[in-house]
C-alpha cells in the first residue's frame, strides 16, 4: 500500500525522488519504493523525518520494532497547550487550509472560531464545492444543558446568545449539500475541531471559560488511539443532534 503520508510530506517540501535520494544517499528508485509502501531502514527513516520536519511515528506508524499500540498513543499528541488561547492562530489556519475531505466542529458556542477567521464562510464554501464535508454541532441555545453550562461558567446568561451568533455566522452555507449545522442536547466534556487527520481537542475544566481550557493538537496515526476516540465521540453525539430551525 502506498505511503500517502510520505508522498504528501515530500510534495509539501517540493522534493522529488532524485533530490531526496541525493540528500539521503540512496538510489532514486529506493525513494520510489519507500513512497510505494516499503519501510526504510532505521537510519533512513530518521534522516527522512528530520529532513521533512515530521515525526517518524507519523510517517511510519507500523515500522519494524514499534508495536501499533505504542505508535498510536502518545505519538498522536503533536502539541499540548496550557490554554486554548495559547494555540497560535497560524496553527488553526494551517489545519483549516489543509482540510480536503472532512471538517467536524463540536462545542457549545465556538464563537471564537468564526471570529478569528473573518473569511471562514468563504473558505468553507470553497472546500465544500471541492468535495469537503463540513459538519458543525453547537449546543441548543434553549436547552437546559446550555443554561447549566452558562451557570457553571458564570456567564450571566450570555451563552445562548453566543450560540445564536455562531449560527448566524454559518447562515450563508445552508444551501450547500456538503454543509450541515445541527444542535446537540448533551453535556460536553470537551470540544472537538477536526480537519481530516488533524484535530484540536479542548478538555473542559470545571468553571473555566472556553479560552482557559487546555488544548491538545492531535494527528491521526491509525484506527486506534486518542484521535479515533474523539472522532467516535463526535459521531455518537452527532447521531443525537437536531436540525437548526432558522427564524
Amino acid at each position: 500500500m502506498p505511503n500517502e503520508r510520505l508522498r504528501s510530506a515530500l510534495a509539501r517540501a517540493s522534493l522529488t525522488s532524485p533530490v531526496t535520494a541525493e540528500r539521503i544517499g540512496v538510489d532514486p528508485k529506493t525513494v520510489d519504493r519507500w513512497v510505494g509502501g516499503r519501510v526504510p531502514h532505521g537510519r533512513h527513516r530518521f534522516a527522512l523525518a528530520a529532513m521533512l520536519g515530521e515525526e517518524e511515528d507519523y510517517l511510519w506508524p507500523v515500522a519494524p520494532g514499534r508495536d501499533q499500540g505504542s505508535a498510536q498513543s502518545g505519538a498522536e499528541v503533536r502539541m499540548a497547550y496550557t490554554h486554548r488561547a495559547d494555540v497560535p492562530l497560524a496553527v488553526w489556519r494551517t489545519i483549516l487550509q489543509g482540510a480536503r475531505r472532512k471538517i467536524d466542529l463540536l462545542g457549545y458556542a465556538m464563537l471564537f472560531f468564526p471570529e478569528q477567521h473573518p473569511n471562514l464562510t468563504h473558505q468553507l464554501r470553497q472546500k465544500i464545492e471541492q468535495g469537503c464535508a463540513v459538519r458543525v454541532a453547537v449546543a441548543d441555545p434553549a436547552g437546559p444543558h446550555t443554561a447549566e453550562r452558562d451557570n457553571i461558567e458564570a456567564l450571566g446568561g450570555t451563552l445562548p446568545d453566543r450560540i445564536r451568533t455562531t449560527i448566524r455566522h454559518f447562515a450563508g452555507l445552508d444551501e450547500l449539500p456538503g454543509f450541515r449545522l445541527r444542535l446537540h442536547q448533551v453535556h460536553l466534556y470537551n470540544a472537538v475541531y477536526r480537519f481530516d487527520d488533524e484535530m484540536i481537542v479542548t478538555p473542559y475544566l470545571v468553571g473555566a471559560h472556553g479560552y482557559q481550557h487546555p488544548a491538545l493538537a492531535l494527528r491521526r496515526l491509525g484506527p486506534v488511539g486518542l484521535f479515533e476516540q474523539y472522532a467516535q465521540q463526535f459521531e455518537r453525539i452527532w447521531d443525537t443532534t437536531q436540525p437548526v430551525v432558522r427564524q
